[in-house]
């Protein structure tokens, strides 16, 4: 498993109006350059990802104890079971790793808290856009029609943990001026942050299987075995009958 991204170089970016506090220090983001795919995977998780924990394992108990019950109970349960996962998720991962990808598959990726809302993703970009561009609207989405629109009160009263993009997730940009959003339009960035930008880390290799490969069984030498004449052989209680 991959281990979790680590800081990248920081820049100070001007602070915009949020209803959460400041940071008291400057962010710190990574710049990837463009790739040549068209598709590139979210940030890799954690290294204990997949390993479940003792919250885990009671949580999957309280799950199959949800199903037994009775059918009029049963949506009761089943939302008290959601609401214990999703509480479960929020305590494992306090934050959330966000990759912001542009048409021109240039990619800014920042490590928010998960109580975080919608909108300090918006800042953040934002915030990294060149002056001509920053007042031009834009959206954050992901494939193929889930918008996270600021102004959608089912979006931005959420978490990043309940918008289930924690642990880490990419959102594509749009912009609504269609003049920026070109796969040959560059990335419209600052310069002190296109200055940070590199080269995407490659995706892990996966594994080699160890295991030897299934013995073939050994062709036998016996000239007796395989057919020569190419005719039929004639059962034995045959050969018997025509004497």
């Amino acid at each position: 498993m991959s281990e979790q991204p680590t800081a990248g170089p920081s820049v100070t970016l001007p602070s915009e109006s949020s209803d959460e506090p400041a940071p008291s220090q400057p962010e710190v983001f990574k710049v990837y350059k463009p790739t040549n795919t068209a598709f590139s995977p979210p940030p890799p998780p954690p290294d204990d990802f997949f390993t479940p924990t003792a919250a885990d394992l009671k949580l999957a108990q309280n799950q199959l104890a949800a199903r037994t019950q009775a059918l009029t109970n049963a949506p009761l349960q089943f939302r008290a079971t959601r609401e214990a996962a999703e509480n479960v998720k929020k305590e494992r991962w306090p934050d959330t790793t966000i990759r912001i990808r542009f048409t021109d598959r240039t990619q800014l990726e920042k490590v928010f808290p998960s109580k975080s809302k919608i909108k300090s993703v918006y800042a953040f970009v934002r915030n990294s856009l060149r002056e001509d561009v920053k007042p031009i609207k834009f959206i954050l989405y992901q494939p193929p029609k889930r918008d996270l629109k600021v102004s959608d009160t089912k979006v931005r009263d959420l978490s990043l943990a309940d918008l289930q993009l924690a642990p880490s997730s990419v959102l594509l940009l749009r912009f609504e001026d269609e003049k920026l959003n070109g796969s040959n339009v560059p990335a419209p960035l600052v310069d002190s942050v296109l200055a940070l930008a590199e080269d995407l880390p490659a995706p892990p290799a996966p594994q080699e299987s160890t295991s030897s490969p299934q013995s073939q069984p050994a062709k036998s030498n016996n000239p007796s075995s395989n057919s020569t004449s190419g005719e039929k052989k004639i059962p034995k209680w045959l050969k018997l009958g025509k004497k």
